[in-house]
């Protein structure tokens, strides 16, 4: 269930962050990505912590990221890990260049 869940949220043109809403880590995650203009569909964020596959979840994340915390982001259909993984590509400019190569933004 955990891996169809995944696959069904994560597409090659969508930013996917899976998090738990009393996280400091999402909400600071969540804050670097919201400040982006998305267009429409391609940024999804999904509290987990609200469903009830929850743990299985996390074990689906540990199988396939090495991690289970949260957040895990997802930058098309590549897991590029959690907050501390964001922070320095949008310090070094590259998560824009990869938003926009991928048309996820407006211009």
């Amino acid at each position: 269930m955990a891996q169809n869940f995944v696959q069904s949220k994560v597409k090659p043109s969508k930013v996917t962050m899976f998090e738990k809403s009393s996280c400091p880590f999402c909400v600071r995650a969540k804050g670097i990505l919201t400040k982006y203009k998305f267009k429409e569909g391609h940024l999804e964020i999904i509290d987990i912590s609200k469903l009830d596959f929850m743990s299985s979840l996390q074990q689906y994340f540990m199988q396939t990221t090495g991690e289970s915390t949260v957040p895990r982001i997802y930058i098309g259909e590549k897991c590029i890990g959690g907050c501390s993984d964001l922070v320095p590509l949008e310090n070094s400019g590259e998560l824009e260049k990869a938003l926009e190569s991928m048309g996820a933004l407006h211009v």
